[in-house]
Order: structure tokens, then C-alpha cells, then sequence
């Protein structure tokens, strides 16, 4: 009787491992184990995450961009270069972007990148039939750009959320990273890409009543059938930690794809330099943490 009780015990050992081995096999192949840059060892992306990549509408509004689809037209991945990724363009002279019409905008001069406008023109007409206005308050920004609002912020400039500066954090990690609650360092914002936008306000309790709120709801609804994703929601992200969830931040996903795929390969936290506090990104996993720390929507 004995022997019998060991032999079965064995036997539903080794059924257990085998089942343990095709789930981690299953979850490993969702995986993108390509990525070059490595995730928090004490947070772990999601295992079964897909490349959802966004180039022509399917019938649930999302879209499909296959890896193919990544290597061809000007954004293909081997045409974006650091410059790119880091901000380090002009591009009221860069042919690929466009300038946004005051229609679109709170005030002159900010530019996207021409299809992620074309895109956001043909949501923002929708939108108005719906009695929703789409309001563009902040577009690409150059790595000067990124690095005046950082720098203010870091040098008591201008004054954090609840009246705090950080001047007063001696710490200078503590510093950083109370910042980056909000503000991204020069050269890891995903508005250097001309990709993303900030919509109607900077304030997450304009989205929870009135007005705001109705926009919010029209854009969770119908944004991804036009190609945009929220990538800073209170829940979906990849891992804890990052930037605080921003309502007003959206991104036009089938350009942002390739971008932050580029990034992941082709800058390093030797390119993330130039500015106050940068020594402190590579302690902050600002790239881990923040630039890849995505929605799964945005990822």
C-alpha cells in the first residue's frame, strides 16, 4: 500500500511540473523578450502582454501594425535616431511635423507630427458633433523645452504640487523624484517625439465633473478607434512606481509604438545628461520606471 501511495504521489508530481512548465513557456513567448533594456527585478512587466501595435483599424477600434509594417515609411525603426528620441530637433523646420491650427489650440505655435495630427483633426471633428471640445494645451516639446520646465521646477522656479519646492528636498534623488511625479527629465518625455498631447487641462480633477468629466468618458470610449491611448492611468501600468496618473495625456499610438521601441535600443542613461538632478536617473530607473512604464493600452 505504501509503494502505491509513493508511485502516485510521483506520478502527480511530475503531471504538476510538466502543467508548470507549459504555463511559463505560454506566458514566456508573450513576453517582448527582445527588449535590450532591463525591467525591475522587484516588479516584473506582465508576461502576457502583446505587441498591439496600431496601424489600421480592425473592427474593435484597436489596431494592427505588424513588425513588417514597423520597418517601412519614414518612422520605420531604423530611421529614427537619437536626436529624435531625445528632443534634440526643431520641428518648426523638420518637414514631418505640422503646425496646429489655433482651431485646435490653446495658443499658437505647437506642432505634432503630421499623421498624429491628421488622426487627431478627424477625433476632434467627432467629438464636436458630440457637443465635446478637444482642446490641444501642450504638443512636442524640444529637449530646451523639457529642460526649462525641469530646471524650474528643480531650481524653486516654480512650485510643485501642494505649494512645495523643491529646493527645500535636500536629498537630490528625492528631489528628482518627487518631480517626476509630473514632469519628466529632459530627454525621456515622450512629447520629444511629437507623438502625444495634452488635452483641455493639467488638472485631474477638471476630468471628474462637468465638462471634463464628459470629455474624459467620450475619450475612453472612442480615442483608441483614432489611434490614441491614455499612457498614465491610475491602474494598468506594467509596474508600480512612475508618473502619477494624468488624464489630459494622450498619445497617437501607431507613431508612439515605434518610438519607444527605438528607445529601448538606442539611448542609454549616458545620452539622459545636460540638465540639474540628471545624475540622479540612473539610481531612479528613470527609463525602466518612467519611459517604459506604460499603460498596457500605450504598450
Amino acid at each position: 500500500m505504501n509503494k502505491k501511495k509513493k508511485q502516485s504521489w510521483h506520478q502527480a508530481f511530475v503531471i504538476a511540473l510538466i502543467v508548470l512548465m507549459a504555463l511559463l513557456l505560454i506566458f514566456s513567448r508573450g513576453y517582448r523578450a527582445a527588449r535590450r533594456i532591463r525591467l525591475p527585478d522587484n516588479k516584473p512587466a506582465e508576461q502576457n502582454i502583446s505587441v498591439k501595435a496600431t496601424e489600421h483599424h480592425n473592427t474593435t477600434g484597436r489596431h494592427n501594425q505588424s513588425a513588417e509594417m514597423k520597418q517601412t515609411g519614414p518612422y520605420a525603426y531604423q530611421n529614427i535616431n537619437r536626436e529624435m528620441l531625445l528632443g534634440k530637433l526643431n520641428p518648426a523646420t523638420d518637414p514631418g511635423f505640422a503646425m496646429i491650427d489655433d482651431d485646435h489650440a490653446s495658443r499658437p505655435g505647437m506642432y505634432m507630427r503630421r499623421e498624429g495630427y491628421k488622426a487627431f483633426r478627424q477625433m476632434h471633428q467627432a467629438a464636436r458633433k458630440e457637443g465635446i471640445d478637444l482642446t490641444i494645451i501642450s504638443a512636442t516639446r524640444t529637449f530646451d523645452h523639457q529642460q526649462r520646465i525641469w530646471e524650474n521646477k528643480w531650481n524653486g522656479r516654480q512650485g510643485l504640487h501642494g505649494d512645495i519646492l523643491a529646493p527645500d528636498i535636500a536629498d537630490a534623488t528625492e528631489r528628482a523624484r518627487e518631480i517626476l511625479r509630473f514632469s519628466a527629465m529632459p530627454g525621456t518625455s515622450r512629447h520629444h517625439w511629437g507623438t502625444d498631447i495634452d488635452l483641455n487641462s493639467l488638472n485631474n480633477a477638471y476630468f471628474e465633473s462637468g465638462e471634463g468629466e464628459k470629455m474624459y468618458r467620450w475619450m475612453k470610449k472612442n480615442a483608441s478607434v483614432y489611434g490614441f491611448c491614455q499612457p498614465y492611468t491610475a491602474n494598468g501600468r506594467l509596474f508600480d512606481g512612475g508618473y502619477e496618473e494624468e488624464k489630459w495625456h494622450w498619445s497617437y499610438y501607431p507613431l508612439a509604438t515605434r518610438f519607444l521601441d527605438a528607445f529601448q535600443d538606442k539611448v542609454s542613461y549616458d545620452d539622459i545628461e545636460g540638465f540639474d538632478g540628471a545624475h540622479t536617473a540612473r539610481k531612479l530607473e528613470v527609463i525602466e520606471r518612467y519611459v517604459l512604464n506604460v499603460d498596457r493600452e500605450c504598450f
